[in-house]
C-alpha cells in the first residue's frame, strides 16, 4: 500500500478520518505508522494528499487530512478481456487498475469455462476490493469502470463495431502484425483467454474493424500477454 485510500463517509467535514481494521493493521505493521507521523491518503474517487496520526488508540487511528493533488491521469484505454480462471482475474484486476486502464469490460469466449461466470471473484465486493488495491500500489484513487458482458458476439456488433473514436485492436498469437508501440489517442484493446481466440471470434473482431496484433512467435499466459501489450501500447 503506497497510498491509504478513505472512503468519503470515513472524513468528516474537518478532514478528520478513523482509521481501524485491516488498514489499521496494515498501517501500523506494516507502514510502522502511529502517532505523530504522516502518510500519503486518498480520498475514493476524489483527490489524494497527506495526513498526521493525531490520536491512537489500540482499536483506531485518527488522521487530520489534506487533500490538494488531483490523482494521476488515466489514458484513454479501454480493456476487452475474456474472463480468465478466477484466481487470475483477482490478480489482473489489480494489476490493470495500477496501470491506470480507463474501463475494463469481462467478456465470454468459446475457450472460457461456463463455470467462472459462477466465481465469488465476480461478485461486486470482490472486484472493489481488487480494484483498491491497484488503486492504493499506484497511488490513485479513482477507479476504472469494470463491466460484465457474458455474450460476445452482441457486445462486438452492437457497442464496438460502431466505436470510431478510437484506434481498436485484438490481441491473438495468430495476429497478422506486430503489436505497435506507444499509441496515442483513445484505444480499445480485446485480449482473449489462454489459447486464444477461435476463429469465428477472430472474425467477429475483423469484421468490427479490429486490427489483431501479436507480440511473437510464443505462446503466453493471459496474464503475462496482457501486462505486456499495455507496456508495449504504453499505457503505464
Amino acid at each position: 500500500m503506497n497510498l491509504l485510500l478513505l472512503d468519503p463517509a470515513q472524513i468528516d467535514p474537518d478532514g478528520r478520518a478513523q482509521v481501524a481494521g485491516p488498514a489499521l493493521v496494515h498501517v501500523r505493521e506494516v507502514l510502522g505508522k502511529d502517532l505523530g507521523a504522516t502518510l500519503r491518503v486518498g480520498v475514493l474517487g476524489g483527490r489524494r494528499g497527506h495526513a498526521a496520526v493525531v490520536a491512537s488508540t489500540r482499536e483506531a487511528l485518527e488522521l487530520m487530512c489534506t487533500f490538494d493533488e488531483d490523482s494521476p491521469p488515466k489514458r484513454p484505454v479501454e480493456l476487452v478481456l475474456a474472463l480468465p480462471r478466477p484466481p487470475v482475474l483477482r490478480r489482473l484486476l489489480a494489476h490493470v487498475t495500477a496501470m491506470g486502464v480507463q474501463r475494463i469490460v469481462l467478456c465470454h469466449s468459446a475457450r472460457v469455462e461456463k463455470s467462472y461466470w459462477g466465481s465469488p471473484a465476480l461478485h461486486s465486493a470482490e472486484i472493489d476490493a481488487h480494484v483498491r488495491l491497484g488503486l492504493e500500489q499506484a497511488c490513485d484513487t479513482i477507479p476504472p469502470q469494470v463491466e460484465i458482458r457474458m455474450k460476445l458476439r452482441p457486445f462486438v456488433e452492437d457497442e464496438l463495431a460502431s466505436r470510431l473514436d478510437a484506434r481498436r485492436l485484438v490481441a491473438d498469437p495468430t495476429g497478422g502484425a506486430a503489436c505497435p508501440c506507444d499509441v496515442e489517442g483513445p484505444l480499445v484493446i480485446a485480449v482473449g483467454p489462454e489459447g486464444g481466440w477461435v476463429p469465428v471470434e477472430l472474425g467477429l473482431w475483423a469484421e468490427a474493424g479490429f486490427e489483431c496484433v501479436h507480440l511473437g512467435p510464443r505462446i503466453l499466459r493471459v496474464e503475462t500477454a496482457l501486462i505486456a501489450v499495455l507496456a508495449r501500447l504504453g499505457v503505464a
